[in-house]
């Protein structure tokens, strides 16, 4: 039997469902791994916001959260490992009407695409990234990345990782980032709220969420099955979680348009849309 999306849906509670591809399902990702949790919550609050799917463009890179493209009705672009963040400031700066969104994993935005990503929180575009923080590179067989705490066992640190970790949520906000946030895949109900809020940011809207790799970081730290990972991740974060920090911004689209405006009053061209 091939799970759909009706089936994990409540009987009076399915227009998120037109944001999802039922005919893709079952997913690429792993038993146990959290990103069909923020799938379901991301696709909640696009539901409870009302945008049409095609006004809506998701970008992904290269790695585990990298295939979600494969299973959404929106606009999407799937782009070179590290650039997800180049590839969404381009369509924002471009199309300022869409809610753009990148989905990435720890790998993908902040150890291959770190540089897009402090200059994306430096210049407040209004995108909203999305980041499944699961401590490894996943999809090619648990290598560390730029969060993987130390200590941990990899399949690139056999004996032990001996590089400190960062803390995504104070990098970013460190960078610029006006709307910082932080939830777990065991927090659905958190996470939809972190989206409605991320969604109606005017600027960059950085959220992390902490979820669990039980395919090879849990095995390999001996974490336990998915259900202890996540319970251990929850005690990990507690007090940890929700929106870290927020600033009232006018984000990039809303100052470049201005100058637009004021440059065509300059050049007396007041009423071209280009």
């Amino acid at each position: 039997m091939v799970l759909t999306a009706k089936d994990i849906a409540g009987p009076r509670d399915r227009g998120w469902l037109r944001y999802l591809r039922s005919d893709t399902f079952p997913t690429f990702w792993c038993a146990g791994c959290g990103n069909g949790v923020i799938m379901q919550a991301l696709a909640r609050s696009l539901a409870a916001r009302g945008p049409a799917p095609e006004q809506v463009a998701v970008v992904t890179g290269i790695g585990c959260f990298g295939k979600a493209d494969d299973y959404l009705t929106t606009h999407s672009l799937h782009g070179t490992h590290g650039r997800a963040l180049g590839f969404a400031t381009g369509i924002k700066a471009a199309r300022p009407e869409l809610v753009v969104i990148a989905l990435m994993g720890d790998g993908d935005c902040a150890t291959i695409g770190g540089n897009h990503l402090i200059h994306a929180c430096r210049r407040d575009i209004g995108v909203l990234a999305v980041v499944s923080n699961n401590l490894n590179y996943g999809m090619t067989g648990g290598q560390f990345s730029a969060t993987t705490p130390e200590g941990s066992i990899t399949s690139t640190s056999p004996y032990g990782h001996v590089e400190p970790a960062f803390d995504l949520c104070a990098l970013v906000q460190g960078a610029g980032a006006s709307f910082v946030a932080r939830g777990t895949c065991g927090q659905p109900a958190l996470l939809r709220r972190l989206f409605d809020e991320a969604l109606a940011h005017p600027g960059f809207a950085f959220v992390e969420v902490m979820t669990a790799c039980p395919t090879h970081y849990g095995r390999a730290n001996r974490q336990g099955d998915a259900p202890k990972m996540m319970r251990g991740i929850a005690e990990a974060y507690r007090g940890k979680t929700g929106v870290l920090f927020r600033r009232e911004t006018a984000g990039f689209s809303s100052k470049y348009r201005a100058l637009q405006t004021a440059r065509k009053a300059a050049d007396g061209r007041v009423g071209e849309t280009r």
